[in-house]
């Protein structure tokens, strides 16, 4: 057994354990075995996902390795980069404001703000069901048939896969009746996040999420983008968008459209501390 120290962050109150990569070498376990120990709620520090520092790359000027609390790899999530970012920087990992991080999802280049928060260039929305995946004819307004009702849904992937749909009724409530089966849907072969929004406005919308792998979470960063990419491309929302998320709020930048889908999406928000400590394992 090992005594490994940890840092817990959280982003709009969606909450990660980081560990620097001789931590984690120390504890002779996977990421996986890892995430599941760490990230329990009861038994563990307990935490949506498990972030690992990796400074071991090539062409990037850092990189990470994250695992949702189920233990399953997850390519991106917009919030735990957020933290990541805030964490390297302030440690002295990396020596300026604007870096680029090595993910699954690619190279994805966060920002530290003057006020605090952190702007992170999310690359280019993924449109192609294929490519999402998604065994579906076209990505928007296709029909999602589930246990008692069929949804007219759009897939969009931040890296991750994403389904999204569009409702006036309570997104909450839908969240934790439809989401888990809606995770787990045949059309979706690597299972996918579910984002239930709600358009408030042209530049606002109101979102409930159920994360792949995590269940109901307070935030999803990549589900904001996505959601925010969807109603742009449905005619709902302009280039800007605020995102009302459980645990606060997210601005959405995308100046692309249906003729020009080919545009980096940004994400701004906060990233926070929460408590550091020690754990055996």
């Amino acid at each position: 057994m090992s005594t490994v120290n940890f840092t817990k962050m959280q982003g709009l109150g969606n909450d990660f354990v980081i560990l620097d990569f001789e931590d984690y070498q120390k504890t002779g376990l996977t990421p996986s075995e890892l995430a599941v120990k760490l990230c329990n709620r009861h038994f563990g520090i307990g935490a949506d996902g498990l972030i690992i520092v990796n400074p071991n790359t090539e062409n990037t000027d850092i990189g990470w390795i994250f695992y949702n609390s189920d233990g399953s790899i997850a390519q991106m999530c917009g919030n735990g980069i957020r933290c990541f970012a805030k964490y390297v920087y302030d440690k002295g990992l990396v020596n300026k404001k604007e870096f680029s991080v090595d993910t699954k999802a690619g190279v994805i280049v966060p920002k530290i703000l003057e006020d605090g928060r952190v702007r992170v260039n999310m690359s280019k929305p993924i449109l192609e069901p294929e490519e999402i995946p998604a065994i579906v004819n076209q990505n928007l307004n296709f029909e999602l048939k589930v246990s008692d009702r069929t949804f007219k849904a759009n897939a969009v992937s931040m890296g991750n896969p994403h389904c999204i749909i569009i409702t006036d009724e309570d997104t909450k409530v839908l969240a934790l009746k439809y989401g888990s089966e809606i995770e787990h849907h045949e059309l979706f072969p690597e299972k996918t996040n579910v984002e239930f929004i709600k358009i408030l406005s042209r530049d606002e919308i109101n979102l409930d999420v159920w994360e792949r792998g995590c269940a109901i979470t307070l935030a999803c960063g990549t589900g904001a983008c996505a959601s925010t990419v969807a109603a742009i491309l449905n005619g709902l929302c302009d280039s800007k968008v605020k995102v009302n998320l459980p645990g606060g709020q997210l601005l959405i930048e995308w100046d692309g459209n249906k003729n020009n889908t080919d545009r980096d999406i940004f994400m701004s928000g906060r990233a926070d501390y929460s408590f550091t400590g020690q754990i055996t394992v």
